[in-house]
Order: C-alpha cells, then structure tokens, then sequence
C-alpha cells in the first residue's frame, strides 16, 4: 500500500537507521508514514518501558531495497502482502513464535486466509491492517457508471480520471476484467491486459499515485482509482454523501499489511511484545479508528468508534497482490509502453 508522506518523513528514511545506539528497552520499528498514530507508541512505552523509534518509507520497494542494501538495525517492519511473501523467501523475516502471541486468535480467518497463497499456516506475519483498491466516483458529475473498471472507457469523462500511477495495480486490474490471475505467465495475456490499460489511458488526465485524494476533493477529478483513507480524509461529511466507492469484484485488489520480525532484528524480547501489544482489542480498535478501516482483530469491532469505509465482507472476492517475480520483468516491459504510448 503505498502512503503520501512529508518532506520530514523522506529525510527521516534517507536517515535510516545507521549508527543507533544499541539500547535495551527500544524498539526499532521501520513502516508506512501516517499508518500507526503516536498514541499507540506512547502506550506501549507507557505499559512496558519500551520506547518505540520509528523510521518511515513510502512504498514497499523503496523499504526492500534499503534493507537489502544494509539498512539493519529494524526489529518490526510493516510490509504489504507480495513483499511479506518475497522476504520470506529470501529468509528476511523470522517464523513466528505463537507462545509469545497468545492473542493471535483474535485474528479474523477471512484476512488470515488471504496469506495462505504463499504462508498456508500464517507463520511469519501479524495482519494489522486490510484495505482494498477502489474507483471512487463523484456522483455529481458522474450520475450513471458501470460498477468496475469499464467506467475507465467513458470518454465523455476524458481528462476527468486518473489511475494509479501502480503498475502491479492497474496491470493486476486489467488482467482481472479480462479473466486472467496476476499470476499468468501468458504473454499475450499480458499484452492484451496492456492494450485494454492503453484505452484506459486515453481518457484519463494522468497516472497518479499521490495527489488522487485532493485532485478528487477539489473536483478536478470525478473519478479515481487510489485507496480509501487517502480519499475520504480530503472530504467533510456533505461531500462524502456525493461519493459512490466501487471495490470491483473483476479486477478489484486488496493489500494486507501486517507486522513481520526480521531476522537481524536486534531486540527480539521486546518486538514480541510490542505485537502482541497491538493484538489487544483495544489497540487494534484505536488502529482501525485512525483509518476507518475495519479491524482486523474480531473483538475490537465492537470497540470501534468510528464508522468503517467498508466492511470485510466488502473484500471476499477480490485479489490481494502476490509476487510475480517469473513475469514482473515481462509486465515492466508493457509498462513501460504503456507510459509513452499516446
């Protein structure tokens, strides 16, 4: 799930982690800008004496690639799906010990089970978080649509539209409304899915994966492909009453991020209880209220304040990214025409 971040946060992932003081009770937490509020922290630091340093990045590339490259030091990372799967093959991440985690049972099955494509047991992560990919339409503009990603070939909404500025999202996306899995070795499955986007392509304003949420809010745009939190935190109520959110079952995605411990993690003791602190219904219902996502954690929902954009339910069909390292090579190479073709 990629996140707008600041200028302070950029500064603070090109920081990194190098040179931290080795310290007993800390805890070195690497994620998603905006995602875990300081609250949280302060909590647990306040119940444990473990301060809590966190370090950002705004894709989960940009934070493989850095700890790839050296970047040590982290105890907790907070990757997406696809990227849980592709660090724990490359044995980044460390199996879970579920004696240290007797509240992994609150877990929801529904999420749990979106994992077992690649972790059949949900060995190596702790699911904090579901979310889906959505076509947010202003139905002031937009009065009449289709429900998926064929509203992207109205050309009387030409230059009203943007798509995400994603390739595994918007190829994933095509290959779904054409009935082939993300998977698909097919070349011509991929070409075809790349043609379809290069139609697409001709009645958006522009691939877009940062400012989506207040081109929409503005009015700039009346429909959008881009993530929920992102959207509706630009609008006041009266304006939400105006947006319709599709979560297309043909080509729709969803992305699970979830806490992992990685292998080099330093203070090992202390990340298990910082996750199984986030496993308390109390803590993950304070999460989910941050986004106004469900929660993931079954009894939290009933300490919910805030009203979800969408229930679990909502998620049953559509496909949470997997690695595609066999043909990720291949749908770069349509991308990449995608992007200059006119």
């Amino acid at each position: 799930m990629k996140k707008i971040f600041t200028t302070i946060a950029l500064i603070l992932t090109l920081v990194g982690c190098g040179g931290k003081e080795e310290k007993k009770n800390v805890l070195y937490v690497y994620g998603w800008a905006n995602t875990i509020p300081q609250s949280i922290y302060d909590a647990f630091e306040k119940e444990t004496g473990i301060k809590v340093i966190e370090d950002i990045y705004s894709s989960n590339e940009e934070m493989f690639t850095k700890l790839k490259a050296g970047g040590d030091g982290y105890d907790i990372v907070m990757p997406s799906a696809d990227y849980v799967e592709i660090m724990m093959k490359e044995g980044m991440i460390e199996k879970l010990d579920k004696n240290n985690l007797p509240s992994y049972s609150n877990l929801d099955p529904l999420v749990l089970e979106k994992l077992h494509h690649f972790d059949p047991n949900n060995d190596y992560e702790v699911p904090y978080l579901i979310g889906a990919t959505i076509i947010a339409v202003n139905k002031k503009y937009v009065p009449e649509f289709p429900r998926d990603y064929s509203i992207y070939e109205m050309s009387d909404l030409k230059g009203r539209m943007t798509l995400l500025d994603d390739m595994r999202e918007v190829m994933t996306s095509a290959l779904g409304m054409l009935g082939y899995p993300q998977t698909t070795t097919d070349e011509k499955a991929i070409q075809q899915a790349a043609e379809l986007v290069k139609k697409w392509k001709k009645n958006i304003a522009k691939f877009d994966a940062e400012s989506f949420g207040k081109g929409f809010a503005s009015g700039d745009f009346w429909v959008v492909q881009g993530y929920p939190d992102n959207i509706f935190k630009e609008l006041d109520e009266k304006e939400r009453a105006n947006v319709e959110m599709i979560i297309p079952e043909k080509g729709g995605t969803a992305y699970v991020d979830s806490f992992v411990l990685l292998t080099s993690a330093p203070h090992k003791e202390a990340a298990y209880k910082f996750l199984e602190f986030t496993l308390k219904p109390e803590i993950a219902a304070q999460m989910a209220d941050i986004l106004e996502t469900p929660s993931v954690n079954i009894p939290a929902r009933e300490l919910m304040t805030i009203e979800p954009l969408f229930k679990i339910e909502d998620l049953k069909n559509v496909q949470v990214l997997k690695d595609i390292h066999s043909t990720l090579d291949l749908q770069n190479k349509y991308w990449q025409e995608i992007l200059i073709s006119e």
